[in-house]
C-alpha cells in the first residue's frame, strides 16, 4: 500500500513516532523538521513499492534530503550474481550524487518488518556525506500492531566511522 493510500491515523501514528532527536540522546541530534521527516518516510515507502527483491522478499526502500530540500529516493536491487545487489539507502545515495548533491541532511529507510537499520556498508556510504548529528528514521511497516518507526543519530549506528583526512583534495 503506497503512502498515499495509508489511512491518516496510521500516518498520524508514524508521525507521533518520528522526533527530531531521539529522547535521551547525550549530544543534540539535528534539527530537522517533522514534515521533512515525514515527507522521507513517504518517499521511501513509494520507493520500497519498487524494490526487485526476488531472492530475499526483503523490500527496503529509502530516501534521504539535502540542505536545499532536495530529496532522493532509492530501493533495494538484488541481482543473482548477490555481490552485484544494491541495498537502497546506497542507491538514494547515487541519486544523489547523480543529481549534483552531495550533503545529507536527514535519512529514513522502510522495510517491511520492525523496521530495521542500514547495514554496515551503508551505514559507512551515508557518513561519506553526512555528519554524525544526521538523523535517520527508521520505520518497519510489518510492527505487530501497524506502523513502527523511530529516530537515530547516524554517529550512533556507526560511531567509529572511517573518514578519509581531505585536507588539499
Amino acid at each position: 500500500m503506497s503512502a498515499k493510500k495509508r489511512p491518516a491515523t496510521k500516518a498520524k501514528k508514524a508521525a507521533g513516532v518520528v522526533q527530531a532527536k531521539p529522547a535521551k540522546a547525550k549530544k543534540k541530534g539535528r534539527a530537522v523538521p517533522a514534515a521533512v521527516l515525514d515527507q522521507l518516510v513517504a518517499r521511501a515507502t513509494e520507493a520500497r513499492e519498487r524494490a526487485y527483491a526476488p531472492y530475499s522478499k526483503y523490500h527496503v526502500g529509502a530516501a534521504l534530503a539535502t540542505k536545499d530540500g532536495r530529496v532522493y529516493a532509492g530501493c533495494n536491487v538484488e541481482n543473482s550474481s548477490f555481490g552485484a545487489s544494491i541495498c537502497a539507502e546506497r542507491n538514494a545515495v547515487v541519486q544523489m550524487i547523480a543529481g549534483g548533491d552531495r550533503q545529507i541532511e536527514a535519512v529514513a529507510v522502510v522495510t517491511g518488518d520492525e523496521g530495521a537499520s542500514p547495514c554496515g556498508i551503508c551505514r559507512q556510504v551515508l557518513a561519506e556525506f553526512a555528519d554524525d548529528d544526521v538523523p535517520v528514521v527508521m520505520v518497519g511497516l510489518g510492527a505487530e500492531g501497524g506502523e513502527a518507526g523511530r529516530v537515530v543519530r547516524l554517529g550512533d549506528l556507526l560511531p567509529l566511522a572511517f573518514r578519509l583526512a581531505t585536507d588539499g583534495l
